[in-house]
């Protein structure tokens, strides 16, 4: 029998407002780290009463996002949203699920990468709306800088927003779908995520802190310690 793959429209809209506050958090307002996925998957674990769930896939998630530096104008993903969707899809696993950490963090993998498009295409259209207002910006209108200001950050919130749902709505069903009928054992399954993630963030620190004196025996330092308090945790 086929598992109910019905999309709970009601429990995913508080989701997709939260992702649309921390998909405005990115570049928008106010930069103030609630978009890192250690709290953003957090956040959403916790609005499903997992708030521990949502930190695991969020730890997880961060070494992800330690890959990219998000400067300037350069293209990266928009890791915001993706997070809730990678925090709300494992909280809805039941513990000891088969790849229920594997899946919700391949959902966000895949949300970060269409949300780094949707904000480039979101700064095409913040170009085209001042382009046509450049006259009254080189007079210095403030009216029409409040007005650009306004619009951008609205179209953000918008874009965080739908990307969460849809996301949501489309990862949901999926994920019931493939794990009714998946055998990948749940010890290997977040064994692989934390491996292959580990490995990316700290491939992505080593690059950046590669030239720094010391930067190697700091490095092993710190895994000796993190090492050490997670054994004595466990």
């Amino acid at each position: 029998m086929l598992p109910e793959l019905a999309v709970d429209w009601l429990q995913l809209l508080p989701l997709a407002a939260l992702g649309a506050v921390l998909g405005l958090d990115v570049v928008s307002f106010p930069q103030a780290m609630l978009s890192r996925p250690i709290v953003a998957s957090t956040l959403a674990g916790a609005m499903l009463g997992e708030p521990l769930r949502g930190l695991w896939i969020g730890a997880a998630l961060e070494f992800f996002a330690l890959e990219s530096m998000p400067f300037g104008a350069s293209r990266y993903p928009e890791w915001g949203s993706a997070a809730v969707v990678g925090g709300a899809l494992f909280a809805m696993t039941p513990d000891n699920t088969p790849a229920g950490m594997t899946l919700a963090a391949l959902a966000a993998l895949a949300a970060a990468q269409v949300g780094g498009l949707s904000m480039v295409a979101l700064r095409q259209w913040n170009a085209r709306l001042a382009r046509r207002r450049q006259a009254a910006l080189a007079h210095g209108d403030g009216r029409a800088v409040l007005t650009l200001q306004m619009a951008g950050i609205g179209a953000d919130f918008l874009r965080g927003g739908a990307l969460t749902l849809l996301a949501l709505a489309a990862f949901s069903p999926l994920r019931v779908a493939i794990l009714a009928t998946f055998t990948f054992p749940n010890t290997l399954s977040r064994a692989v995520v934390v491996s292959v993630a580990s490995a990316v963030g700290l491939a992505a620190i080593w690059k950046v802190t590669a030239t720094t004196h010391g930067a190697r025996w700091w490095l092993l330092v710190g895994l000796i310690i993190g090492f050490a308090l997670a054994g004595g945790l466990g």
